[in-house]
């Protein structure tokens, strides 16, 4: 059985509206979000879960320690890159949509992420596995540190819910 490189292939949608069923998001509400694959640089983004909480109430017969998970954590992140018209020099509007979406510190937004052996160009369909699917509040989006490179921002995001191995239903 073939494994699958993973370089291009995380399509990661942002849906301003959320879905009826966020935790089973249908294609047209997902197709109707925006398409932030490559609006984001891979080398930082941040999108998954994280260690679980720890409950510290062993018996009094256990030697050593024996915690129970508790309450699960997420991590949330990404640097966006801006998009600049060359004529008139301002935000280009559909081009910079991913920043527009993440600009505001408070902004609740739906995020989806796949990541499978389909290229992250190919389009969203009934059936996709998404791997985390998380409503995000933004934070204030940061100038990176190393002006080098393209002009970005880092977003830093608090998950208030997530959705984990999900399918996109029809």
């Amino acid at each position: 059985m073939p494994r699958s490189l993973a370089d291009g292939h995380v399509k990661v949608i942002i849906c301003t509206t959320k879905p009826a069923n966020p935790a089973a998001p249908t294609a047209a509400e997902l197709t109707a979000g925006i398409d932030a694959s490559c609006n984001i640089m891979a080398s930082d983004f941040a999108f998954g879960a994280t260690d679980s909480d720890k409950v510290a109430e062993k018996a009094l017969c256990v030697v050593n320690n024996a915690n129970a998970l508790g309450a699960g954590n997420y991590t949330a992140g990404m640097t966006v890159f801006r998009y600049w018209d060359a004529v008139t020099l301002a935000a280009d509007a559909v081009a910079d949509a991913v920043f527009d979406a993440v600009r505001d510190k408070g902004t609740t937004l739906w995020v989806y992420a796949r990541e499978t052996a389909k290229l992250a160009t190919a389009a969203i369909a009934a059936g996709d596995e998404l791997y985390l699917g998380a409503e995000v509040l933004t934070d204030t989006p940061q100038t990176p540190s190393d002006r080098g490179g393209f002009i970005k921002r880092r977003v830093p995001m608090e998950v208030q819910a997530a959705y984990d191995d999900i399918v996109v239903a029809a």
